[in-house]
């Protein structure tokens, strides 16, 4: 994709002001095929962490019902969103009708050997695929991405290609995560483990997304600024 130019007076805020996780961190210009992470949680923490959307501070989302951790880093990709083109796409894809974007970030696990022990971090990720999750009505996808250079992971360039065992705790930590003991119904399902050509197409509609409903942000801050 091309590269944005960057306002200077958006050089000058980045050097005075922490940038807002979501709307502040660039995803990157070379998205889709190396993105942006920002990371939310990491597979030690027992408490689900989640980007609070209006302060950009991470905050407490959940402790873990269960001993069931989520075995890579979580988070988001910045300057995503996931509305009308990512629901769009989750339903030509299913066949299922009715789909709504979940309205958030999307969300990206990355796969990495060495040990992260906090989040609040940003991560230069190469997606290999991801989970087409359904949550309820809304599209949901989990892209999987590897760690750039990762020393075990870095080589992966599909999801084809990686370790079956971790996708399938993957899949299983997001199938049960947000299970209610007594429920019998589950709350999310995934229909699709999808390649990285698709995930590049997932990624790009949710920048188209993000264009669409937060595209004016800059603009409008900058004339505010500039009186």
């Amino acid at each position: 994709m091309n590269k944005k130019e960057i306002d200077p007076i958006w050089k000058m805020m980045g050097l005075l002001f922490k940038p807002h996780p979501w709307h502040g961190i660039p995803i990157g210009d070379k998205a889709p095929e190396i993105v942006t992470a920002y990371i939310e949680i990491v597979p030690t923490d027992t408490v689900k962490y989640e980007i609070d959307k209006q302060t950009g501070y991470l905050k407490v989302d959940r402790p873990q019902r269960f001993s069931n951790v989520c075995p890579s880093m979580y988070g988001l990709i910045p300057q995503t969103f996931c509305a009308e083109k990512v629901a769009q796409l989750c339903a030509e894809k299913t066949g299922l009708k009715e789909i709504i974007g979940d309205g958030d970030p999307l969300d990206i696990c990355v796969l990495s050997e060495k040990t992260i022990t906090h989040g609040n971090i940003l991560v230069e990720a190469r997606p290999i695929g991801g989970f087409r999750m359904i949550d309820g009505d809304e599209a949901d996808d989990k892209i999987i991405a590897v760690m750039k250079n990762d020393a075990i992971y870095g080589g992966i360039n599909d999801i084809s290609e990686a370790p079956e065992g971790i996708i399938e705790r993957l899949r299983h930590y997001f199938l049960t995560y947000k299970d209610i003991p007594g429920e019998k119904k589950a709350k999310t399902q995934i229909t699709h483990i999808y390649g990285r050509e698709e995930a590049y197409e997932v990624i790009k509609c949710s920048i188209t997304d993000y264009d669409l409903r937060f595209g004016t942000i800059e603009e409008m801050l900058t004339e505010i600024l500039r009186g």
